[in-house]
């Protein structure tokens, strides 16, 4: 096994604290027991690492895979439960799954490339991408109980940015956080039905494959109606998104495509982008990691897009 590299070491730490540190101390004997239990060649991990150790294996007869390994969590019990919903339509299959060792066995998906790249090339052909991932992704039945949290759960985050400061938006221009606190609540209480969501469908988490143009890769699970699979796409990728001549325009196009693509009011279309731009700075400075502008500056963005 590759030795694990010293920033992948150092999130995990920081996220885990020392139930982190003892997975990482277990990590190669984990790779070794999955190894065996699947019958698999392990190849040196994807780079860079994020949250998650990922990396290439073949099984006895040539099949190819991806073996992913994390911290057991919540999380990752709710990417296995959304990857079962999903059953290959739309995102990767998952092949097999040890929840309680967080282990991961996954259809890998070929060639592999991030929809990121086309994005920089085109980005009304990678929006239309997007879309038909979303519309193959939002036929999934949701099934009662379920374990996944909910968009309202996750809208909790802006009245505990309130009590973090106090009443106050800390770092959030105040007409900005407003706005996309109160067009949040005004969604929820209009939403239409609930369906089970990818939750993190942006540009990286899109990649191009071989049974189907584009599948979805780390669904983190959320149920909500389904305008809110646009946010995170909205606000994507950071920074090349910034970086485009005109960033505004590309929004609006962009809000305007998905409108029409998915059959969704363009008000709706740019309320959740605004909205869920604001709530994810906010869960980058509640989880004390580090804090671009970049984040806040595509909110910005979305507030001046108009529909």
């Amino acid at each position: 096994m590759a030795p694990v590299p010293e920033e992948f070491a150092r999130v995990t730490i920081a996220l885990h604290g020392e139930a982190g540190r003892l997975w990482l101390d277990g990590l190669h004997a984990l790779v070794e027991d999955c190894s065996a239990r699947w019958s698999l060649k392990v190849g040196a991990p994807f780079a860079p690492l994020s949250y998650n150790y990922a990396a290439p294996a073949e099984g006895p007869g040539g099949e190819r895979f991806v073996l992913k390994l994390g911290v057991p969590s919540s999380g990752l019990l709710r990417e296995i439960e959304a990857l079962l919903a999903f059953g290959g339509r739309g995102a990767a299959r998952l092949v097999d799954s040890d929840a309680a060792r967080g282990a991961l066995l996954l259809e890998r998906l070929e060639p592999g490339t991030q929809l990121v790249a086309l994005c920089e090339a085109d980005d009304e052909a990678a929006t239309s991408a997007a879309a038909a991932v979303m519309r193959m992704l939002r036929r999934t039945a949701l099934h009662q109980p379920h374990p996944f949290p909910t968009a309202a759960d996750w809208g909790l985050g802006f009245a505990r940015c309130r009590a973090h400061f106090g009443g106050g938006c800390g770092p959030f221009p105040g007409e900005l956080f407003e706005e996309a606190e109160s067009l949040y609540a005004e969604l929820l209480a209009s939403s239409a039905a609930p369906v089970l969501l990818h939750g993190d469908l942006h540009h990286g988490n899109i990649l191009a494959a071989a049974r189907a143009a584009w599948l979805a890769v780390d669904p983190q699970g959320v149920v909500g109606e389904p305008a809110y699979e646009v946010g995170a796409l909205l606000r994507n990728p950071l920074p090349q998104l910034l970086r485009f001549p005109h960033p505004a325009r590309v929004t609006e196009r962009r809000i305007a495509q998905l409108s029409e693509e998915l059959g969704l009011e363009r008000e709706r279309v740019r309320g959740w982008g605004l909205a869920q731009a604001v709530l994810s700075y906010w869960w980058s400075v509640e989880d004390g990691g580090e804090v671009g502008e970049s984040g806040l500056a595509v909110a910005e963005v979305l507030a001046a897009a108009r529909p």
